[in-house]
């Protein structure tokens, strides 16, 4: 580590002064302070035993897809009567998810239009009370 450095994970004045000043500003930024000054050494080595957990994660779930091959379930097995027949069954529930999609499509568009309705009404009905009451038309909004 660099032992020049003014901020060090070391008791150094400067380190002491930004820990206090932490604990009067905002006691939590104190505490990091005082973490970072008695574990701060230790931070290099945390880092790549992160980052090698992280790729070992990563690495087993490369594993479980086959290297760039696709997914696991997609893979030929060998037999090709079950393979035939995962693949129809697939293709099936692919055209099935699309066909939901659609619907999903068609409801939304339904209950925007239905809401947009409701609220022109409740405008249109607005306006009629506001005008019957006397006040008499909004300026700038068109009477209906």
């Amino acid at each position: 580590m660099n032992q020049s450095a003014l901020i060090r994970p070391d008791w150094t004045p400067a380190t002491i002064a930004l820990m206090v000043l932490g604990f009067v500003v905002f006691w939590p930024l104190g505490l990091a302070m005082l973490a970072y000054i008695i574990f701060g050494d230790r931070l290099k080595s945390f880092r790549k035993d992160a980052n090698d957990a992280v790729d070992g994660v990563f690495a087993s779930c490369r594993s479980a897809f086959g290297r760039g091959k696709g997914p696991a379930f997609r893979r030929a097995t060998g037999n090709v009567a079950f393979d035939d027949w995962r693949d129809a069954e697939l293709s099936r529930l692919d055209e099935e998810r699309r066909k939901l999609d659609e619907m999903r499509e068609e409801f939304d568009s339904y209950v925007r239009e239905l809401r947009r309705a409701k609220d022109q009404e409740e405008f249109d009905r607005f306006m009629r009370e506001r005008r019957n009451e006397g006040k008499g038309d909004v300026p700038g909004f068109p009477a209906t």
